[in-house]
């Protein structure tokens, strides 16, 4: 069977780096930690929000990649010297990637309640309308 891609339709031309996205977003995993909810809050922007508890802001950080936003978590062990009878919460560390459409920017980071909020403007675009001139051969 042959694999079909979005070069192999005449109709979409260059749109190969979409299908590069969507590869690559494929890949990221999709492991459940931390869960994650995406909402739209307006026309034009969005908000990531991570259930972080247990992370302090100086064990997070957040970067732009390649068109990518990603989000890492790295908790200290603080256990050393303490006797635990039970130790059911475990230092463990994260990392989360959402990839951006061009155009998105993003914008302020809040860490409230265990809560991570990022939020994501996307740009309004201009309309450009473009005249070709048709020469004579």
């Amino acid at each position: 069977m042959t694999k079909h891609t979005l070069a192999s339709y005449p109709h979409l031309l260059g749109f190969e780096q979409l299908e590069r996205l969507l590869e690559r977003s494929a890949k990221a995993g999709n492991e459940g930690y931390p869960p994650y909810n995406i909402e739209q809050t307006s026309d034009r922007s969005y908000r990531i929000t991570l259930a972080v508890a247990g992370f302090a802001e100086e064990d997070l950080s957040i970067t732009v990649e390649d068109r990518q936003l990603v989000i890492r978590g790295r908790q200290r062990d603080d256990g050393e010297g303490r006797v635990f009878l039970h130790r059911g919460i475990a230092a463990r560390q994260f990392q989360r990637m959402f990839v951006l459409a061009d155009g998105v920017e993003v914008g302020e980071a809040v860490l409230e309640n265990g809560l991570l909020h990022v939020d994501l403007a996307r740009a309004q675009p201009e309309t450009v309308v473009q005249t070709i001139k048709i020469r004579k051969g």
